[in-house]
């Protein structure tokens, strides 16, 4: 089994590469192959797929380095609205079957059906993002969120004039609690005094909270409506809703998993984005793939932190520097969090 330093040495050497890539429609594998020896990695996508402009785009970004490298056939696959576990476990299987390697979920909600795909195709590297799953062939590619989330919120804590801030999280589950709570620890440290306002747009995902920009935009209203003047969002697509509703009140949003600023589709709101909450799936993504192509397949459990450079804040916008104290209470933060001062709370 291969151990969590040999895939943040790799993840790190990549570390540099952009964390997210405008998406292009459709999928890069065609479903009715037989497999091969060329087909390399297959991504099935999380609800929002591609064009979220934030987990999904940043998934096929490492996709797309690796296809550029091992110049391989890569498949990417979109998920289908209120689709089962059984629905998931037949497009891996799908994919298994064509001969992809590595095959990757991407998102908690394959945990199910990788769990039961994994073990029929043994000879298939399989990896899941954002959850762990057992396996002697699956590697379980997970984050540090809340530390990445306790940088935001020192940011937050510093932009805010209102002394109110707001979280918006997709759906209510123990993966984005800890969004919420490496957030609203970084404001409270940073200033006792600023309000956190939290809010999750649905129970499930099923319901559309990771896919729905409207009831993101509508949540965010309620908040600044509340006097929050810095709007942080854990919520996939449903996060460009908030990013909207912020640009549109003239506001700050914080973005998340890839660098929102830097993002073509949010170009027209690009000023009003601070920063981002950054996860380096981009970066997980690609070790994988270069693990299986170096006939040295990762599996187990793999953590990116902010250590390791897994996670991080991003500093495109020209503004952030503008903020007083911010770049400095930034850097402070993500250096008691790496020297162990700091421990960020998961909820």
């Amino acid at each position: 089994m291969r151990r969590i330093s040999r895939l943040t040495r790799v993840a790190v050497g990549v570390a540099s590469l952009a964390l997210a890539a405008t998406a292009c429609g459709g999928t890069s594998g065609e479903s009715g192959d037989d497999g091969g020896d060329d087909n390399g990695l297959a991504l099935a996508y999380d609800v929002g797929g591609k064009g979220d402009q934030s987990f999904n785009d940043a998934a096929y970004a490492g996709l797309q380095r690796a296809q550029k490298e091992f110049g391989y056939k890569t498949a990417d696959i979109e998920p289908t609205d209120g689709e089962t576990d059984a629905d998931k476990e037949q497009r891996l299987t799908s994919l298994a079957k064509q001969g992809y390697n590595p095959v990757i979920g991407v998102g908690f909600a394959y945990g199910p059906a990788m769990k039961a795909v994994a073990a029929k195709y043994p000879d298939t590297t399989f990896g899941i993002v954002d959850s762990v799953v057992e396996g002697k062939n699956v590697a379980s590619l997970v984050f540090a969120e809340n530390e990445a989330s306790y940088l935001a919120g020192v940011a937050a804590a510093k932009a805010t004039k209102s002394k109110t801030v707001g979280f918006v999280g997709g759906v209510d589950v123990p993966l984005i609690h800890k969004f919420e709570a490496g957030f609203e620890q970084g404001v409270k440290d940073t200033d006792p005094k600023v309000k956190v306002v939290s809010q999750y747009l649905t129970q499930t995902a099923e319901e559309g909270g990771f896919s729905s920009p409207d009831k993101g935009k509508a949540a965010a209203e309620g908040q600044i409506e509340k006097k929050a003047d810095v709007v942080y969002a854990a919520a996939g697509l449903s996060g460009q809703g908030v990013i909207e509703a912020a640009a549109k009140a003239k506001i700050w949003a914080i973005g998340v998993d890839s660098d929102q600023y830097k993002q073509e589709a949010l170009a027209a709101y690009k000023d009003s984005i601070l920063t981002s909450a950054l996860k380096d799936i981009n970066g997980a993504v690609f070790a994988l793939a270069k693990s299986v192509e170096d006939d040295k397949p990762l599996t187990g459990t793999h953590t990116f932190d902010l250590k390791s450079d897994g996670v991080g804040l991003s500093d495109s916008n020209p503004k952030f520097a503008e903020v007083p104290g911010a770049k400095e209470a930034v850097e402070k933060a993500k250096a008691g969090i790496v020297d162990g001062s700091i421990k960020v709370a998961t909820e």
